[in-house]
């Protein structure tokens, strides 16, 4: 499957279906068709709208789209999105809202590069601007990088991360959504060795794979079940001419996109039937939970070949992290060189991608971080996505991580009397 054709063949797929929901939709809407009652053309319709829309936003980046946040006195306050650091595979930005005074709480997200766009974040970030200065991480899509810019694989993510955190500075708090969990551990590690006054005060660590073997699931049972060989030949593909990035080899968004679908199937499909039913009777509206939530779980993004194989190779088969053997730049991180970070694990009860347990076994790799600095909460009944994003994270999460990040907003102690010897 390692060809352009391939590629172009699922693009053109896309393509198609899109061109037949728009047709569809034209032909339905013909002022002809609306001379006698017809109940068939209002189903045409309702099928391409449908259609049409779920394969145009296939290829979109969604917009981030945050309102104003309400500060002081009940006045609101616009928020404008800043590049802090720019660089070819991802960005460091921040969103800031002018006229609030700067708050204590300075909060680093580091979203998942696994097939969608940071701004599957959205409604966390949200939730947090009203209490934080919150910056992301915003990952580029690989089809729109040029094969010039190099590779990119999880010693690569790892070191970006390394380097947005050293940029903010140790007053940062970091927050890992998912796949980033593990390197975001990593990062840190490798700045309690290399660089110690660079390191975040605390880490909150949301569902992430830590060590899949730990608890498995539907993920994990598929990474162990085929070789890398397999994964090289049938899920790689070499970006077409239609974009910047030609030639390079990457995990496309599209068969990421299929994979997503099928683990879930008819669900997805009894919600695209409803949506189409609700069409029909002219109940669907443009916002509405189906749109919101399609809108960007469909919205998918490329990934380089480097970065997918080795997330399944490193930390997925041969437990890298797992086993505290992970190396960047052929440099052995110890994550045990964490003493003074403060590390929370927050898992879902009913998570079917990182199950209970994945994420939770990062704390036996902090061998040397006092008790006090750990803890865990597991939300019982949240799934993946609840965790982060729903009603389980406003409610019940989102004030346990915000309160742990007040309890470790001060400077380590360690790092208070060294300072003060240094000056005396």
């Amino acid at each position: 499957m390692k060809y352009m054709m391939t590629y172009d063949l699922m693009e053109s797929a896309r393509n198609t279906n899109q061109w037949l929901g728009a047709t569809a939709r034209a032909f339905a809407s013909y002022p002809m068709m609306s001379v006698g009652a017809n109940p068939a053309m209002d189903w045409l319709m309702a099928w391409g709208e449908v259609t049409e829309r779920t394969f145009a936003r296939m290829i979109v980046k969604p917009d981030w789209n945050i309102p104003p946040v309400t500060c002081e006195k009940g006045k609101d306050h616009p928020v404008v999105i800043e590049t802090v650091v720019e660089r070819p595979f991802g960005d460091l930005i921040h969103f800031t809202i002018p006229g609030r005074k700067p708050s204590k709480r300075r909060v680093l997200i580091t979203a998942p590069m696994s097939g969608h766009y940071a701004t599957l974040l959205r409604k966390t970030v949200i939730s947090l601007l009203p209490d934080c200065d919150v910056y992301i991480t915003d990952w580029h899509n690989a089809r729109d990088i040029p094969v010039s810019e190099g590779k990119f694989d999880v010693e690569d993510y790892t070191l970006y991360l390394v380097d947005f955190m050293r940029e903010l500075g140790s007053d940062i708090h970091v927050i890992a959504v998912c796949q980033p969990v593990p390197l975001a551990l990593a990062a840190t590690a490798y700045l309690a060795e290399e660089d110690p006054k660079a390191q975040p005060r605390s880490l909150t660590l949301i569902g992430g794979p830590v060590d899949p073997e730990a608890n498995h699931t539907e993920v994990t049972d598929f990474g162990r079940s085929v070789t890398m060989g397999q994964l090289e030949q049938t899920m790689i593909q070499r970006v077409g001419f239609k974009y910047a990035g030609v030639g390079r080899m990457v995990y496309p968004g599209l068969l990421q996109l299929a994979s997503f679908i099928s683990m879930n199937g008819e669900t997805h499909a009894n919600a695209f039937r409803d949506q189409i039913i609700k069409t029909a009777k002219g109940e669907a509206r443009e916002h509405d939970k189906h749109n919101a939530f399609y809108d960007e779980y469909l919205a998918v993004m490329d990934m380089t070949a480097e970065f997918y194989l080795s997330t399944v190779e490193r930390v997925f088969k041969n437990r890298d992290i797992a086993r505290n053997d992970f190396s960047v730049a052929g440099r052995k991180v110890d994550i045990g060189k964490i003493t003074t970070v403060a590390v929370k694990i927050v898992e879902g009860e009913n998570d079917d991608i990182s199950a209970p347990g994945q994420c939770l076994a990062a704390l036996d790799l902090l061998t040397n971080l006092p008790d006090s600095k750990k803890a865990s909460h597991v939300e019982p009944g949240a799934g993946h996505y609840g965790i982060f994003a729903g009603g389980s994270w406003r409610n019940n999460i989102r004030p346990l991580v915000l309160d742990f990040i007040d309890a470790n907003s001060d400077e380590p102690k360690k790092q208070k009397a060294a300072n003060k010897n240094a000056a005396a």
